[in-house]
């Protein structure tokens, strides 16, 4: 038998010469398995990034009535995003667990995009797995698909021509869009240095990690195996994963 080990895979730097983000993501806490590390980097750096989220996870507590999850699990999300330096979440408040991937979607996503106008536009894997046979979940699914698409959207002032009054104005200035956690990821960012905050990130969610009922789960031992695979591709201690979706032609 061979004693050779599986080579590690190898990741190229994310870009970091932009200065606004926008990460899009169906749940609160979907940001906070890994990726929230990364924004803690970047919001240190003097960058803005700003959260939406689709639902309010007002589905995702069995033993708690959608109607008082929905207040505890926003309250949680705005806390876990303040420690990573976050002051803006938006709460689109559509139904946790039944999202759809189409127009409607795409149509949401596109005024936010349109109003926010970042450079980057950020949301977690949507790819059908998590790797392996680990199935993703449909939300996260339909929405990084319309998030895609309506990027794009947002710089046609025909599609959705009705969003465009007030002063609001087509927006064409995404340069990519980035998938945390992606298993097809190709960049990472370094987030030894802001581990930590990463880790306090994930423990404001404490009312939905205590709903799962995983008897002796640990936030920090939970991310330290993510990120320490992260950081193998990339030749440091801890790195978030990202699939780098690039706009424009060519």
């Amino acid at each position: 038998m061979s004693d050779e080990r599986p080579t590690p895979p190898s990741f190229d730097l994310l870009p970091e010469d932009w200065q606004t983000a926008l990460f899009v993501v169906a749940h609160p806490d979907d940001i906070e398995y890994g990726s929230a590390a990364a924004v803690a980097r970047w919001t240190g750096q003097g960058k803005k990034v700003v959260y939406c989220m689709v639902t309010s996870g007002e589905a995702g507590i069995d033993g708690l009535h959608p109607d008082e999850c929905r207040s505890l699990r926003e309250a949680e999300e705005i806390a876990s995003a303040a420690t990573v330096g976050v002051d803006e979440v938006l709460f689109l408040r559509l139904p946790d667990g039944i999202l759809e991937y189409g127009v409607e979607l795409r149509r949401v996503l596109a005024k936010v995009v349109r109003e926010q106008k970042p450079d980057i536009a950020l949301t977690i894997n949507f790819r059908e797995t998590f790797g392996g046979t680990s199935l993703n979940q449909a939300d996260h699914i339909a929405v990084g698909k319309a998030l895609l698409d309506a990027v794009r959207d947002a710089g046609n002032r025909w599609v959705f021509s009705e969003q465009l009054t007030d002063g609001l104005e087509p927006w064409g200035g995404v340069q990519a869009v980035w998938a945390g956690g992606s298993p097809q990821a190709t960049h990472a960012v370094d987030v030894t240095d802001t581990f930590a905050a990463g880790v306090a990130s994930l423990k404001e969610h404490r009312a939905y990690i205590e709903g799962l009922g995983w008897e002796g789960w640990d936030p920090e031992e939970f991310l330290d195996g993510i990120l320490r695979g992260g950081g193998q591709g990339l030749g440091v201690t801890h790195a978030a994963t990202f699939e780098v979706f690039p706009l424009g032609w060519g």
